[in-house]
């Protein structure tokens, strides 16, 4: 806390005001019980509106305006942090940095009264924060934005050293810009992605089940997935494997990630979709080739399946068609 007694610099500035009015400012900022009133709550105490209750908070600033040499000290320390962040910082972050768990609300307060800084109002993209100046505030949403496009064209998880080369901000500016962020989050290994990433917000048994095959890099069983699952029943598992389009089953009970270039469906769906990637015949080691790299299955059954005279061909050249392409 630098060695200011914020505790101490409220009191000497709300003692000159009328009890009604230094009562409403202790409960306007928590001075007393660490939780903030709102201008309803203490009008019902008093039995008086709102606006009345304002006016009188309003008045009592006004008062206090007569010792604000009292603020030099706290200003001067409150924009050395504030600097030191890069000019902004998410306000629960800055008030716990600035007086520790028993004086937040009192820095709350001082921050208010004491300083031209601005305080941003939580919105969707954004938690409260505090910044310097308008430059600043700026400077953060630009950052953020800039973050999350990244982030969304990478569609892979960023560390804050990577997302600070963005705009060449030092990666402790970047780290405070990004506490800021509703949109753009740190998991649990420090690494940032789009709140709505299982791999930063992960929901349920299936994204956990995502996560497992993806940390593994490798095709899994759906036993094996269960066992990697603290708490999870193998039929939940595999019912979850099973419905999720992420998911495709590549042989007996393995399953692996569509995001691994995988095909969904039966090994005829595999050989047609095949002849739609290369637009030409293909040979029968070349089917086999290709449709071995998608699943893990006997040679037989890719055989068993190119008889399918439904939807192969085998011309006079050796070569499998689809069976409603012509030969030229």
């Amino acid at each position: 806390m630098a060695g200011i007694n914020y505790k101490q610099i409220c009191t000497q500035l709300l003692s000159p005001l009328a009890a009604k009015q230094r009562e409403v400012i202790e409960r306007r900022f928590g001075l007393k019980t660490g939780k903030r009133e709102t201008l309803e709550a203490i009008g019902k105490t008093h039995k008086i509106c709102r606006e009345r209750v304002r006016q009188i908070e309003k008045a009592a600033f006004v008062k206090m305006k007569k010792s604000a040499s009292l603020c030099r000290e706290p200003a001067r320390v409150f924009a050395k942090y504030l600097k030191n962040s890069g000019g902004a910082r998410e306000e629960s972050a800055f008030l716990r940095q600035a007086g520790g768990k028993d004086f937040s609300p009192h820095v709350y307060f001082l921050m208010i009264f004491c300083g031209d800084f601005i305080r941003v109002k939580e919105s969707d993209d954004t938690l409260a924060f505090w910044a310097q100046d308008k430059q600043s505030v700026e400077a953060v949403k630009t950052f953020i934005a800039a973050a999350a496009e990244r982030l969304e064209e990478s569609k892979k998880l960023a560390s804050s050293r990577g997302l600070s080369a963005i705009l060449g901000l030092k990666k402790a500016v970047a780290e405070s810009y990004l506490e800021v962020s509703k949109r753009v989050q740190k998991n649990k290994d420090g690494l940032y992605g789009l709140r709505e990433w299982p791999e930063v917000n992960p929901k349920g048994i299936k994204d956990k089940i995502y996560l497992l095959l993806k940390e593994s890099k490798n095709p899994l069983h759906f036993s094996d997935v269960a066992r990697g699952i603290e708490g999870s029943l193998v039929q939940t598992v595999h019912n979850e494997l099973i419905r999720d389009p992420r998911f495709v089953l590549i042989g007996r009970g393995l399953y692996a990630l569509k995001d691994w270039g995988y095909v969904a469906g039966d090994v005829k769906d595999v050989i047609l979709n095949i002849f739609g990637n290369e637009g030409r015949p293909l040979s029968k080691q070349e089917i086999l080739d290709r449709v071995m790299r998608q699943r893990h299955i006997k040679e037989n059954t890719v055989l068993m399946n190119l008889g399918n005279k439904n939807y192969f061909s085998r011309g006079e050249d050796g070569l499998y068609r689809r069976a409603d392409v012509q030969e030229a």
